[in-house]
């Protein structure tokens, strides 16, 4: 429901030619890829573990609201969780970890996120991404992490928006000069003028409202609201049972409804992971 609907316009975007890509457009394709992609993969993981709790098998959460860190090293533990633990786990701390000296720490982290764009795709795309990655986690560890602390937390947050939305771009684009020339329309400001046929072509009407539900759903508002229902109902099992149980057995019929009536009416359902 959210990550087809922003999906579409990304994909319109990224198939423009460069002369057409305006700053405005550049900056909505790369912001509704990013949301898609967390939206999109976030769900398969959801789908993944409850199949699996179906068969028996408890598998641990892979997403915990990403895009709320105010560090890289934050981000990527929350961001695909179990594939951060392998690496962790079966290259990192094999390699030394922090254990070691301070430079071959810096050579571990470079050695994991080359890897880890590796396992993405024999692309070059992909390395420089995982490079990205790796360049700002080594700037955290030499001590920027520190400075980041005593920033006040929006300009955290920015920073580490501007971080994964930039190298989402070499993540999405197939090439590395396709991906430059999308990074130089983002911040070409002299190329600001858009016109209203150029955004008719590539905005749909839902994107709006989808767009706007994607980011307050990217936060953890439903368990703040969750915990804020179980505190005023405590003391009333009636009272939990209708200000929990029931509102949830609705909405998720109704998103299913939804759902269903999604895959039935649209042709357009992209598989992001072919390249993968």
């Amino acid at each position: 429901l959210i990550a087809n609907a922003l999906g579409k316009v990304a994909d319109n975007i990224f198939s423009l030619p460069v002369n057409d890509l305006t700053m405005p457009l550049a900056w909505i394709g790369i912001l509704a890829y990013a949301l898609q992609i967390f939206f999109d993969f976030s769900g398969y993981s959801d789908m993944a573990i409850g199949l699996g709790r179906m068969f028996g098998f408890r598998f641990y959460e892979n997403f915990n609201y990403p895009y709320i860190a105010t560090s890289l090293r934050e981000f990527w533990r929350r961001w695909h969780i179990s594939l951060s633990k392998w690496f962790r786990d079966y290259i990192y701390i094999p390699l030394g970890g922090n254990r070691v000296s301070v430079k071959r720490v810096y050579l571990n982290l470079i050695t994991v996120f080359f890897l880890t764009g590796i396992w993405h795709g024999a692309s070059l795309n992909f390395i420089v991404w995982g490079m990205f990655h790796g360049f700002f986690l080594t700037c955290e560890h030499f001590g920027f992490s520190k400075i980041l602390e005593r920033l006040w937390k929006p300009f955290q947050h920015l920073y580490l928006l501007l971080v994964t939305i930039i190298s989402w771009v070499f993540f999405r684009v197939d090439t590395l000069t396709g991906a430059t020339s999308y990074l130089f329309a983002m911040v070409n400001i002299d190329n600001w003028s858009t016109s209203k046929f150029q955004y008719a072509q590539v905005l749909t009407y839902e994107f709006f409202y989808v767009f706007v539900i994607a980011m307050i759903f990217s936060m953890p508002l439903f368990p703040w609201f969750k915990l804020k229902l179980t505190v005023v109902s405590q003391n009333s099992l009636l009272g939990i049972l209708f200000l929990i149980s029931f509102p949830r057995i609705i909405i998720l019929t109704l998103l299913l409804m939804f759902s269903l009536m999604r895959v039935a009416s649209s042709t357009y359902n992209p598989f992001i992971y072919f390249r993968f």
